[in-house]
């Protein structure tokens, strides 16, 4: 594989900035609107993929939330990257700066899956994914107004970065809109565990010194629970993808995450890492600081 994205250890979006130095030759990308059904949003052509900003009101812990969504839909055999994007690739960016009466608006990350390229394991999406968006008015029962740069990289035999710019209009009466769609994203939305879930993550050990720096973790799943598996994610440092020690024991899986160098692993002391757990019974997700 030609890869021509190279990891960056910077954060947000000076991190998925450095796509535009990682292409050795590249045309400009144009964005172009493309016919949608009455009443929807349209989608905006991008290389290999299309993207669009859907909206709705969600029930969200029992209550009715104003919610958006980036869905992105790629051509077979290309894929996207998760917010860690693995060996290689970036993560993408959504920056809501040109918002109006936007007090927040926090984006959730479906279930990622493991790709092996010849860069080696990516972690991400195939075909099709479509980000969840909780949006917080400045003041309540007024239009929100969403601008969206949004900042992504797309692989398949070489990397290539898109950037779009998506617009839309909230009003007060928005009713149900996309939210059939948005549910269904934000149902693959790994849960915060708590002490009797599953799956759960039971004991972190860390060594962040000596030749192999890095830590293991035991984690428990649902009984007959299958694609066990475990992403490790940070907004300060890149974390490698963990392997796993063996199969599913008792319910029991054992992970390895091993920096590459000791600086690499110091970075990571005193940082909130989020351990995000997987399986075909669902998913869950902690956040621990290494000491």
């Amino acid at each position: 594989m030609l890869f021509l994205m190279m990891r960056n250890l910077s954060v947000g979006r000076a991190r998925a900035g450095a796509l535009a130095i990682a292409i050795l030759s590249c045309a400009s990308l144009a964005v172009t609107g493309q016919a949608a059904s009455p009443g929807q949003p349209p989608w905006s052509g991008q290389t290999n993929s299309k993207v669009r900003l859907v909206s709705g009101t969600v029930q969200d812990d029992g209550s009715p939330a104003l919610f958006a969504g980036v869905q992105l839909r790629m051509e077979r055999g290309w894929k996207t990257y998760w917010r860690n994007p693995g060996d290689s690739g970036v993560p993408p960016s959504f920056d809501w700066s040109g918002s109006k009466n936007v007090k927040s608006a926090e984006v959730f990350y479906p279930v990622p899956h493991r790709f092996a390229d010849a860069s080696g394991t990516a972690i991400g999406y195939d075909d099709e994914v479509v980000f969840p968006v909780k949006v917080t008015p400045e003041q309540a029962g007024q239009p929100v107004e969403l601008s969206l740069t949004f900042d992504y990289g797309l692989c398949k035999d070489l990397c290539i970065p898109n950037s779009v710019d998506l617009k839309a209009v909230l009003s007060v009466d928005l009713g149900k809109g996309d939210a059939m769609l948005i549910g269904q994203a934000s149902a693959r939305v790994p849960k915060p565990a708590g002490p009797e879930t599953l799956p759960r993550l039971e004991v972190v050990t860390a060594n962040l010194e000596g030749d192999a720096p890095g830590f293991e973790v035991d984690a428990y799943f649902a009984p007959g629970a299958t694609n066990t598996d475990l992403f490790v994610a940070s907004e300060e440092v890149l974390v490698p993808v963990p392997k796993a020690l063996g199969p599913l024991k008792d319910g029991k899986r054992r992970f390895s995450v091993v920096f590459a160098t000791p600086e690499e692993a110091a970075a990571a002391k005193g940082k909130p890492l989020s351990f995000t757990l997987i399986s075909d019974q669902g998913a869950s997700e902690t956040t621990r600081t290494q000491p």
